[in-house]
């Protein structure tokens, strides 16, 4: 059995409807694995008690652990509470992974990578520390600048300013990778069992500024709604976003898995199956 944490959250919800998840057989085949998805109300995480007992009644092959706290200027003001989910949270969830002999796929982020400043980058850092010291199997999956079609993301707030503004400033100084959640699970989907255990980059290919991605949303959607670009400074936000979140894909590549399919093709079947 495959357990996903998180699973009413905005990746949750895809990893857990739309993975295609197969056990490993000796022909070289597989036969599909039933998928558990949970959330706050089945578990809390932050309960090492709780977690061990549900492990150990559930006894799953793989965990993908997509449960965060992920609002990221609210944790400047939450900083215990950032802390408790993302990284308490997350070191319960892989000792009850050792425990049971469970493999585990952990949901991290650009946030978390060159010295993060942030409270959220930090917290995913000491996730990703609570991975590496009590497991040998576990994939660590970063990503970044995350849409789907469930919960809140960038694309839903550009549309919707759309709606009634003529011109929308965004950032220009900050580069990265869109992460379309539909095309991320098929990945980790691949991923579970596979035994190509390491730590992965994992976005859609491809990169560019915020305000670049906010113009292709609104070429796409054939909006008329102009983007002003403006510097991080004239933006100013509680939690300091990373100027450059290129992630180097080579380490897919070496273990064989495909990588995800460039952001433009991703955010064209987002704007058509909305």
């Amino acid at each position: 059995m495959i357990l996903v944490t998180g699973a009413k959250g905005q990746l949750g919800v895809d990893v857990e409807t739309g993975g295609r998840f197969y056990c490993p057989a000796s022909n070289g085949t597989g036969e599909p694995s039933p998928c558990l998805g949970i959330d706050i109300d089945d578990l809390d995480i932050t309960d090492s008690d709780a977690v061990s007992r549900f492990m150990l009644e559930y006894k799953p092959k793989s965990v993908i652990h997509c449960a965060a706290y992920t609002a990221v200027d609210k944790a400047e003001d939450e900083p215990e509470l950032c802390f408790k989910v993302n990284a308490e949270g997350t070191e319960n969830i892989a000792k009850a992974c050792r425990e049971i002999d469970a493999e585990m796929i952990y949901i991290s982020t650009d946030y978390a990578i060159n010295n993060p400043v942030s409270v959220y980058g930090k917290s995913k850092l000491a996730g990703e520390e609570a991975v590496l010291k009590h497991l040998e199997k576990y994939y660590i999956v970063r990503i970044s600048w995350v849409f789907g079609h469930h919960g809140n993301n960038f694309v839903k707030t550009m549309l919707k300013l759309s709606e009634t503004l003529e011109e929308i400033s965004v950032v220009s100084d900050q580069t990265g990778s869109p992460t379309y959640t539909p095309d991320l699970a098929v990945l980790l989907s691949d991923m579970v069992l596979s035994g190509k255990y390491g730590t992965y980059n994992a976005t859609n290919e491809g990169y560019c500024t915020w305000a670049q991605f906010a113009e292709e949303i609104m070429r796409q959607s054939n909006s008329q709604c102009r983007i002003k670009h403006i510097t991080s400074e004239e933006y100013p936000t509680k939690a300091i976003r990373p100027k450059n979140s290129r992630l180097s894909k080579k380490c897919l590549d070496d273990a064989g898995f495909k990588r995800l399919p460039d952001w433009h093709d991703a955010l064209k079947r987002y704007l058509s199956s909305k």
